[in-house]
């Protein structure tokens, strides 16, 4: 399928637009706008600004708070339960970082978990606030049930990411960011744009068999744990969803396992409601609380180096080190543009056109 180029101020303008159209504050907008852009920029098409009509969608019924008051509803001196007042996930995620990374620097590390919420985009985004102040940034979120745990039928996990991010000194930060389904949802609306077939061990159907075809979750089938059957270790990519669901939602207050609200704005929510919105969990550890910052970074440099220096299997060029990907995206995005699919930019113009914005 054919892509167009876009520069990076092209769609930052039409996004910061957009969300203004829909009642955002100018702060709050700018917020959105980095936080949706910097998926594009890092490679990871799914969750930039192809999903910016399902927000708008999502606002449209009643289900997104363009302008909320985002509040802390507890806290002791190292950790929160922020309530997003069902806003953008795009700006409470932000908010909540910030205070982690606030609650850090007083006292050593910082812990925040959010209710009442909404799809924040990347986690990497969030875990690499952390960065530019000396810490280890951890994000993570749950997500609409799209994921059959190990030996089911039933839907009861989201795709649940966890993003670590960690500073080094001459070299780029280690930023591991992972849906810990075998793939996430967004990479399936990629192949349904592309009319391709997903690779074994994403999905199954209804009844728990193989598939590959991208449409299946719509007939009732599932995304795959990290792993795709047994085998090969679902049962740990499924644990790990369920770790992510239980430090974002059973911890803050927000709905957990099939009772996650769906990004999809036509799909009903569940009536079932045992919390509030979706969940997000954050962390923040400041590295001179455990050993001199620059001691760190020294031997994270050196742990770095170890790793692309490791010999190559026959057929790859160098072993990456998690992050270099995306890293590697951003400075040729930067310079060339961004690629969006005809799909993407058709949706994008037609939501243009009904806030008279042009794309």
């Amino acid at each position: 399928m054919a892509e167009t180029l876009y520069h990076y101020k092209q769609l930052y303008d039409f996004s910061f637009k957009i969300f203004l159209a829909i009642g955002c504050r100018e702060e709050d907008a700018v917020t959105a706008t980095n936080t949706l852009l910097s998926a594009d920029l890092r490679g990871v098409d799914s969750h930039g600004i192809a999903r910016l009509s399902g927000y708008v969608r999502l606002w449209e019924a009643k289900r997104v708070n363009a302008q909320p008051l985002i509040k802390i509803i507890h806290q002791t001196p190292s950790t929160a339960v922020v309530d997003g007042d069902s806003g953008l996930g795009l700006v409470v995620a932000p908010f909540a970082m910030k205070l982690a990374i606030e609650k850090a620097n007083q006292c050593g590390t910082g812990w925040v978990s959010v209710q009442h919420s909404n799809h924040f985009g990347i986690a990497a985004h969030h875990a690499m606030m952390a960065l530019e102040n000396d810490m280890i940034g951890i994000a993570m979120t749950n997500a609409s049930p799209l994921v059959a745990p190990t030996f089911s039928t039933d839907k009861m996990l989201g795709t649940n990411p966890i993003c670590v991010a960690a500073p080094a000194g001459d070299e780029p930060a280690f930023v591991a960011d992972l849906a810990t389904t075998t793939a996430a949802n967004g990479k399936l609306e990629i192949l349904q744009r592309k009319n391709e077939q997903t690779p074994t061990g994403w999905v199954q159907d209804r009844d728990g068999n193989p598939s590959s075809d991208p449409h299946i979750l719509k007939q009732g089938g599932a995304l795959l744990p990290l792993g795709g059957d047994r085998e090969h270790g679902s049962h740990k990519g499924y644990a790990l969803g369920a770790i992510v669901d239980i430090f974002s939602a059973l911890l803050s207050g927000a709905n957990y396992a099939p009772w996650v609200p769906p990004f999809p704005a036509y799909v009903p929510l569940p009536e079932k409601q045992p919390g509030k919105g979706i969940g997000h969990f954050f962390g923040a550890m400041r590295i001179d609380a455990f050993r001199p910052a620059d001691d760190f970074k020294f031997h994270m440099d050196e742990w770095i180096r170890g790793f692309r220096n490791a010999k190559p299997m026959a057929g790859h060029e160098k072993v990456l080190v998690p992050g270099d990907p995306e890293r590697e995206f951003e400075a040729i995005r930067k310079q060339q543009g961004i690629p969006l699919l005809e799909a993407v930019v058709s949706d994008l113009q037609q939501l243009g056109q009904r806030f008279q914005i042009d794309l």
